[in-house]
């Protein structure tokens, strides 16, 4: 099977007060503002390549707007237009820059989650603020966190089953870990494109939920060091440095200033197109989230649709 999806391009979120969140993914998370259009802000890592990885719209909510997957070539938007319609799904067609400064040619759709679903290709190329030639390993002056990418995508879902099943045999996402409840349906999954543990994970909860956004870090240092960012800031943390089991990645959650959960993640390990699926037990979930700890926070299962 070949590598039509690559991995998670952006995230939109709405925000209501959107100077100051600007702010805080700027100055804190260390992002990096490359435009602003209709009451929303574009951002990037340091690291990417294209335009944009997160939208900021002003609303009087917060929670996600949609999430959108990097296309390999153009004409994957045809064939996965074919797959979704002849699975009874709506889907709308967008041409280059017509949702936004820097956009690609894109494909809209909802999951059965309710979560709107993108697919793009051809993002406009800004460059990674590195040259070509000669580069050192990173920029000098960054500030803050400074994540050199965006990581992975995690929502909630009345029905993990169903939602996983859309992804899997629609989008043809792999299923590397899933936590099955006693009965034997799925409480979470966690699926990739890219290789790694998981570029979209689900957890049961309400349809069109937000659980988190993560960016990647290099190392473990990284994550303390960002944990240290964040306290300094005054940024409210969720779970403080730890690891989880599923993914084997190390982490810190946290939330922006006006509730959505943002996360910093490293570790994991390589996925090739043939991974046999981890399963995690239901008695097990606590260690599965957190391997340290072996409970969940009652915060944790907190989203907004």
């Amino acid at each position: 099977m070949s590598d039509r999806i690559l991995r998670l391009q952006h995230v939109e979120v709405r925000v209501p007060d959107l100077e100051l969140c600007t702010a805080y993914y700027t100055e804190v998370v260390g992002l990096v503002e490359v435009a602003r259009d209709g009451g929303r802000a574009f951002l990037k890592c340091w690291d990417e390549h294209e335009h944009h990885s997160v939208v900021l719209r002003e609303a009087p909510t917060y929670g996600l707007d949609h999430m959108s997957f990097k296309l390999t070539e153009h004409g994957d938007l045809d064939y996965f237009t074919d797959k979704l319609e002849a699975r009874g799904v709506a889907v709308k067609r967008y041409a280059r820059t017509e949702l936004g400064p820097g956009w690609g040619e894109a494909i809209r759709f909802e999951s059965p989650s309710g979560h709107l679903v993108e697919l793009v290709f051809g993002m406009k190329k800004v460059g990674n603020m590195l040259p070509q030639t000669n580069p050192p390993p990173k920029p000098m002056g960054l500030v803050g966190i400074a994540p050199p990418r965006i990581d992975h995508i995690f929502l909630t879902a009345e029905d993990v089953g169903e939602t996983t099943r859309f992804f899997s045999e629609v989008l043809e996402f792999r299923l590397t870990e899933q936590i099955l409840a006693n009965d034997g349906h799925q409480l979470a999954t966690f699926l990739e494109r890219s290789h790694t543990p998981h570029d979209i994970a689900l957890i049961t909860g309400p349809n069109g939920g937000l659980h988190h956004f993560a960016f990647w870090l290099d190392d473990w240092n990284a994550v303390r060091d960002a944990a240290d960012t964040l306290a300094y800031n005054g940024v409210n943390i969720d779970v403080a440095p730890t690891r989880h089991g599923v993914t084997r990645g190390y982490t810190v959650y946290f939330f922006d200033p006006v509730g959505n959960r943002n996360e910093v993640f490293t570790g994991g390990y390589w996925v090739d197109p043939d991974f046999e699926p981890i399963t995690w037990t239901e008695e097990e979930m606590g260690r599965a989230m957190f391997y340290y700890h072996r409970e969940i926070n009652e915060r944790f299962f907190t989203v907004h649709s």
